[in-house]
């Protein structure tokens, strides 16, 4: 009778693993799937992000070349492409490069434009932050004191890459706007700051020996020449972490428009 009772037991077990494989193993295989296909497309996006990426360096560097080379149309029509469909860094980059051609020629409202869009379409705060600074910089002497505040004051704080460079372009704002005093003020803390270059120290010092000397208009007169220099292009170089577009490729040090030499 025991043995009976075990058997039917057995039979039931083996009856309820049977049902339950019946129902579940439809869900197994769909899983199984759902990670073998989630495993295919990263696979599949990281291979055209970096084929993308590559492309996106070699054209880059072609417009580089070009710029250097004298051959603005050139270089333009490469910036102007890699601007409107390359990656975000590169997009980023090139925009700012078509914005220092248009600042070179005079046309600062297409310049900022340029800018602008450099700092809307910038993958990460460094570069984003640089593209806004320049657009402040190029605006210093055409635009109204309490526009180029609100735009400068965005990129102050101590946890802002370029704190350093917006004060001291909104130190010239206010000398530009009039207000002597507050800009002496803001040039004496930027030569008190710790993290100041050298250059930066310097510029501040000489600022106020002029304010000092009444000859104030002679500051004027170099921010007005020093808003419509371009900056000088950024190298981009090889790797796979520092990328302007967050993938491998970023601007070199040495660069105003690269974010580590942008920061110095």
């Amino acid at each position: 009778m025991v043995d009976f009772v075990e058997e039917v037991e057995e039979q039931l077990r083996s009856d309820r693993y049977r049902s339950f494989l019946s129902r579940a193993w439809p869900w197994f295989v769909a899983a199984l799937l759902a990670v073998v296909v989630g495993w295919l497309s990263a696979w599949a996006y990281n291979t055209w992000r970096d084929r993308n990426i590559g492309r996106a360096s070699i054209a880059y560097d072609k417009a580089i070349s070009s710029l250097v080379q004298g051959d603005q149309t050139g270089a333009y029509t490469g910036f102007d492409e890699l601007g409107k469909t390359g990656p975000a860094g590169y997009r980023t980059l090139s925009l700012l490069q078509q914005g220092g051609m248009r600042l070179a020629a005079g046309k600062i409202n297409e310049a900022v434009a340029f800018y602008d869009a450099a700092a809307k379409a910038a993958p990460d705060p460094v570069l984003h932050d640089l593209a806004s600074l320049r657009a402040a910089q190029a605006l210093l002497d055409t635009a109204s004191y309490p526009q180029l505040q609100t735009r400068l004051a965005a990129l102050m704080g101590d946890k802002k890459p370029f704190d350093l460079d917006a004060r001291e372009a909104l130190a010239m704002a206010k000398l530009l706007a009039g207000k002597s005093s507050e800009a002496r003020g803001d040039f004496n803390a930027l030569t008190l700051t710790l993290g100041v270059t050298q250059d930066m120290r310097a510029r501040a010092q000489a600022a106020i020996g002029l304010l000092d000397s009444g000859q104030s208009g002679v500051i004027a007169q170099v921010a007005k020449a020093a808003a419509v220099l371009p900056p000088p292009p950024p190298q981009v170089t090889g790797g796979d972490s520092g990328a302007p577009d967050g993938s491998g490729r970023g601007a070199s040090d040495g660069g105003p428009d690269s974010p580590a030499g942008a920061a110095q």
